[in-house]
């Protein structure tokens, strides 16, 4: 990606070394359902909103020793910088296509665990959108797991990381997520896994839809980065992860999309560029 001397977002706050007051999530099949939500870029971290005893906002985290990061920290921190500003570019003149205001969202750094409104997360879970405060966190030491246990390297393969997220963003904003939260609430549990997948794949979708800006407008990218990006989605498709975690495959308790099905839909908003290109909720294939 040519990310280098490019505009970095004062959208992000860095919390790392800052200590985070730890929440029960709650044991059991429940406690594992949310935590699973969370896991590979995803799910709906909202919902555990109602399994906080403390609620939404949690134990405010406190300032621990000085943060020193390394140098491969620090430049993974500007190119965190750069490429969330140039998805305030793309969505806010997407947004104004559609006569609509885009409202920025902020990127929390945290190193180890975090508190969000909607709650206590460990780095294990992986990087997520929080809703109510409208913000994406990411320990960036992530993106070592997304090269060594994913093999998905590369820089297009940690931009489609934030890109992901950030669509969550935009479905929060266009009242999508709202919707579907609704509807899983009136479903069973097969039925409330289905919308999850709708709703990660069309997130996979707009991923699509801002590289393809980033490409068409201010040729962010780089010959290579598509097949690296797509290479990120295909290695945590959940058929993929539960082969690798249980040797088997239980398609009716997906959440996020077999591998095929979240690299066909991040091509399809590369290759649309639009958001109606991402109506996955009335698409007949996934």
């Amino acid at each position: 990606m040519r990310w280098m001397g490019r505009r970095e977002s004062g959208n992000i706050e860095d919390r790392r070394g800052m200590t985070a007051g730890r929440l029960g999530i709650g044991g059991g099949i429940g406690g594992l359902v949310v935590l699973l939500l969370y896991l590979f870029l995803g799910g709906d971290p909202e919902q555990l909103q109602q399994s906080l005893p403390n609620g939404p906002g949690g134990d405010e985290q406190q300032a621990g020793a000085p943060y020193r990061e390394s140098a491969e920290e620090g430049n993974l921190r500007h190119f965190v910088g750069v490429v969330l500003a140039d998805t305030e570019d793309t969505w806010h003149a997407i947004f104004r296509d559609m006569g609509r205001e885009y409202r920025e969202p902020k990127l929390t750094l945290f190193s180890g665990a975090v508190d969000s409104a909607c709650g206590f997360a460990e780095a294990a879970v992986g990087p997520f959108y929080c809703p109510p405060d409208e913000r994406v966190y990411i320990d960036l030491s992530f993106y070592q797991e997304l090269q060594d246990r994913f093999g998905a390297p590369g820089d297009f393969a940690q931009a489609y990381v934030i890109a992901h997220e950030i669509g969550h963003h935009v479905q929060n904003l266009l009242g999508i997520s709202e919707k579907v939260q609704a509807a899983q609430q009136r479903s069973d549990e097969r039925q409330a896994s289905a919308l999850s997948v709708r709703l990660e794949l069309q997130a996979d979708c707009l991923a699509g839809v801002w590289a393809h800006h980033a490409s068409a407008a201010r040729d962010l990218l780089e010959q290579g980065d598509i097949e690296e990006g797509l290479g990120a989605a295909s290695a945590i498709g959940d058929d993929r992860l539960q082969r690798q975690s249980r040797g088997y495959v239980t398609p009716e308790s997906f959440t996020h999309g077999s591998s095929a099905q979240r690299v066909r839909w991040f091509r399809q908003g590369i290759d649309a560029g639009t958001v109606d290109a991402c109506d996955t909720f009335n698409a007949g294939r996934l």
